[in-house]
């Protein structure tokens, strides 16, 4: 995807960029992704059954962009999707292209944070649910040309089950076996498909149609590339202001008005104190 020079482009010129990037998003890429799975059980449910080989999981919720709540001072994640079906299952569904991103222990922190989301002061550990963590990768990490790697703790002697009830699966976005027709491998397809009308399953290209080809759902794309513009614009201006704090340049107080927030704001945002 070629350069631009976003901050000298008029709305115009930056609406037609919006446009043409839209046109080669795929279901891999996890702003697209997120997008079609929002508000979506049917695509949700279909993608999650052919994932974990679970036929008859029904979803009853489905949240894209879902923030964990953390410990002080912990790192904090935002989850792609998270899906939770009718026997409490809990579904951690991630978009991992660049290849540092899908690290054994990048999914382990995640599958901990689900746990630590899941249990409430004070409840029984036995009340803790059956998670998935799943991490779609742009490559094929794991190097053993499979479309997909299914982890669980077990005893290395007897290979009897842990019985923790907590899985980590990785997909290979990058697998491309001709001679396989199963389903999880057409879904591998149509996650790296960037035109619905060659998209194996009808959930699937709907809903890339959607986003992609209709009125409304490409104003929507628009709007959220828009936001993301302008978040990162201005997360850029924070951190200039930040700087200018730390080395005296700007009190918090002149630094809060430059970015139109109140002082309490401008703390919480960036960390500082008075």
């Amino acid at each position: 995807m070629r350069e631009y020079d976003v901050q000298n482009m008029t709305k115009e010129e930056l609406h037609q960029v919006d446009l043409e990037k839209l046109a080669l998003m795929r279901p891999m890429d996890d702003d697209f992704m997120r997008m079609m799975f929002r508000n979506n059980m049917p695509l949700a449910q279909m993608v999650l059954r052919i994932l974990t080989g679970i036929d008859d999981l029904v979803l009853t919720d489905n949240k894209t962009q879902y923030d964990l709540k953390h410990l002080l001072g912990a790192r904090s994640i935002c989850l792609d999707v998270f899906a939770s079906d009718s026997k409490g299952v809990k579904y951690d569904l991630e978009i991992q292209r660049a290849d540092k991103g899908a690290s054994p222990k990048r999914a382990r922190y995640h599958s901990s944070a689900l746990d630590t989301e899941l249990l409430l002061a004070n409840e029984d550990f036995e009340n803790l649910p059956t998670t998935y963590t799943i991490f779609i990768t742009e490559n094929d990490v794991r190097g053993g040309a499979r479309a997909s790697y299914f982890f669980e703790r077990r005893d290395t002697e007897t290979n009897e089950p842990f019985g923790d009830d907590e899985y980590i699966l990785f997909i290979n976005g990058a697998y491309n076996n001709k001679e396989d027709d199963s389903d999880l491998a057409k879904l591998i397809h149509d996650f790296g498909c960037t035109k619905p009308s060659d998209m194996y399953f009808i959930e699937m290209s709907e809903s890339a149609h959607r986003y992609k080809e209709t009125e409304e759902g490409v104003s929507e794309m628009c709007k959220m590339m828009e936001d993301m513009r302008n978040n990162a614009e201005k997360a850029g201006v924070i951190k200039t202001l930040v700087d200018l704090v730390k080395k005296g340049l700007l009190t918090l107080a002149q630094a809060a008005e430059q970015a139109n927030m109140t002082v309490d704001e401008f703390e919480k945002i960036s960390g500082l104190k008075a």
